[in-house]
């Protein structure tokens, strides 16, 4: 038996040293001539395949769907699910480790990780992968609320007096109290008596009615802790309310959280809020973008990073918003980011995805004022300007809401090209600050022009062909028709951009409204466009392809090729990575499909 099997090679990294002894003394080795057929579609594998020396090609017909190298694993899913749908044939001599399907087998059924490896969806092994690697500030990040120590609920009447509240506080050494008022309950803090009884002169028998809080923000206490730091940032708050049921039974204070979470987020929002000019919002734009780059070290999932960075930079754009903005403008605009800002799916700083609309027209020179100091700000803050022009300063975007409506319908109905794409983008828009309903109304306008128009429809859903040539076909080539190297692969391109334009079609079409590509992705399963299963699987070969694109968006701000910034290297990837990417190409090949046969893009 081959003693060199690399047994920290995945999937065998999760055997026991016996099991590992087991397959060991099963595994042969076989060899492959150039051209010659390892599995044929339609035939079950009787062996586990790993690649030893030499490629194996993943043929369906004539299209190479991906290519293998030395610790690449094949066929899982002819091994568990039957025979294969693809052909396997050796593009060169080739080397590799035969595990014998009967011991595979045993191993599946007495391991569950091993076993997980061998189902296809993705959904699965980013689970199994995710017990196994989660540590740091992940770990801490998805402890529930109830396992952190916190301050245990005190309650008291409205029309306790100040100095009694205070007196309560330093005899339970809890700087928070709940406030029972009739129907209300709220929150008064140490600061707030201090308050009250410095700034605002209040006797000390006044009642604690009258300095606290009744905008109670709370948390569940079986949340996760990520939820809590997501809550603080939004809401700008300290601390939190933890309910139980329907019952207030604890406060959870960031200091509970300090050491949990890298660089502590939730202090963001003050730096932000006490900003005096735009200048000052320059460090606020950097200490963003280093907490992205700290979570990310520290294992946080992207998620979880991608939702607090479009939390904090939405609160900077409208502390902008409210320095620049002339007093006409501020009156009766819509301040909108769109793109992945808008969706919620942005980590790493990238180019600038905003708008506004007005309630109605404003003097020329307050709004080309706005325009250039708008900008200009977020560009000197590490916002590069967006190629296509997708910003304030560009009056396309920065416009009265009925001349945008007007604008809106001759994107639906003009066959020029940039139509389609504008929708996407103005889609994907949340408002910042100012007058909501304004986007609303937008928003309401553009899927009646769109919904159940078929014509519509299929020349916006076209898009997502817009790089075919990047779609799941050989790993080690299939980019050269969007001009990447032949080990590279643009995961934007070839993995975000499909199935978030995909799903973005399927959600105007069915009227959802959901702006994150998650939650279009659990309302058009729930709709019945496709399964909950499918659902599951798009969900999280998006999440994999945030994952390693801000790997990528990482490494190209510290070498300082920001063009690179979705450009994964397949060399440098894991054989784990590998085979995960492999998983999440098929799944937006299937999408593709999908979408194409809805529409009936072949016809074009």
């Amino acid at each position: 038996m081959p003693q060199a099997f690399d047994a920290q090679n995945p999937p065998f990294d999760r055997l026991s040293h016996d099991e590992i002894g087991t397959l060991r003394a099963a595994i042969d080795i076989g060899y492959f001539a150039p051209g010659e057929s390892v599995i044929p579609s339609g035939q079950r594998s009787e062996h586990l395949h790993v690649v030893i020396k030499g490629r194996v090609e993943e043929r369906d017909g004539d299209t190479v769907e991906s290519s293998l190298g030395p610790k690449d694993t094949f066929d899982a899913r002819s091994l568990v699910h039957g025979p294969a749908g693809t052909t396997f044939v050796a593009a060169e001599e080739t080397l590799c480790y035969l595990l014998p399907k009967a011991v595979v087998q045993d191993l599946i059924s007495r391991n569950p990780g091993f076993a997980a490896f061998f189902y296809s969806e993705i959904s699965r092994k980013l689970r199994s992968y995710d017990r196994r690697d989660r540590t740091g500030v992940d770990s801490a990040l998805r402890a529930h609320v109830r396992e952190v120590r916190y301050h245990a609920a005190i309650f008291v009447d409205g029309s306790t007096s100040l100095h009694d509240a205070g007196q309560l506080m330093q005899e339970r050494n809890n700087n928070t109290l709940f406030v029972r008022d009739g129907a209300r309950t709220g929150i008064v803090t140490g600061a707030n008596l201090a308050k009250a009884f410095v700034v605002d002169r209040k006797p000390l028998d006044a009642p604690v009615r009258e300095v606290c809080h009744f905008d109670v923000v709370a948390i569940d206490a079986d949340d996760f802790i990520f939820a809590a730091v997501i809550a603080m940032t939004r809401h700008n708050k300290r601390r939190l309310a933890i309910r139980s049921g329907d019952d207030y039974v604890g406060v959870l204070e960031d200091i509970d959280i300090l050491g949990l979470v890298a660089g502590n987020p939730q202090l963001i929002p003050g730096q932000i809020d006490q900003a005096k000019v735009p200048a000052d919002l320059k460090a606020c734009a950097l200490d963003i973008q280093s907490q992205v780059e700290r979570l990310h070290r520290q294992g946080a999932r992207v998620e979880v990073i991608a939702e607090i960075t479009s939390d904090l930079n939405r609160r900077l754009f409208a502390k902008l918003f409210e320095m620049v903005a002339p007093p006409s403008i501020r009156e009766h605009g819509c301040l909108l980011v769109m793109g992945s800002e808008g969706r919620g799916e942005q980590t790493v700083r990238t180019d600038q995805d905003n708008g506004i609309l007005l309630a109605k027209p404003v003097p020329e020179a307050d709004l080309a004022a706005f325009r250039t100091a708008f900008s200009g700000a977020l560009e000197s803050f590490g916002f590069p300007p967006c190629p296509g022009d997708v910003m304030v300063k560009n009056p396309r975007w920065s416009q009265p809401i009925d001349d945008f409506l007007f604008q809106l319908e001759g994107w639906v109905r003009s066959p020029a090209e940039d139509g389609p794409m504008n929708l996407g983008i103005f889609f994907d828009a949340v408002s910042v600050t100012g007058h909501h309903d304004l986007l609303d109304r937008a928003k309401s306008t553009m899927v009646d022009l769109m919904r159940g128009e078929t014509a519509y429809l299929a020349r916006f859903a076209r898009a997502i062909d817009l790089f075919a040539g990047a779609s799941a076909g050989m790993l080690t080539s299939f980019m050269a028709s969007v001009g990447v190297g032949s080990d590279e692969i643009d995961v934007k391109k070839s993995g975000t951009f499909p199935i978030v334009h995909g799903v973005r079609t399927l959600a105007i079409d069915q009227g959802i409204r959901e702006v994150s590509t998650a939650d279009r992705i659990a309302a058009l399963a729930e709709a019945g466009l496709f399964g909950a299963d499918f659902g599951r699987e798009l969900t999280s070969a998006l999440s994999y392809f945030m994952e390693i694109r801000l790997r990528s968006q990482l490494a190209a701000m510290a070498t300082g090729k920001r063009e690179r910034e979705s450009i994964v290297k397949l060399g440098e990837l894991t054989t784990r990575d590998r085979d995960l990417l492999r998983d999440a190409l098929r799944v937006v090949k299937r999408f593709r499909e999908i979408v194409r046969n809805r529409y009936h893009l072949s016809v074009f």
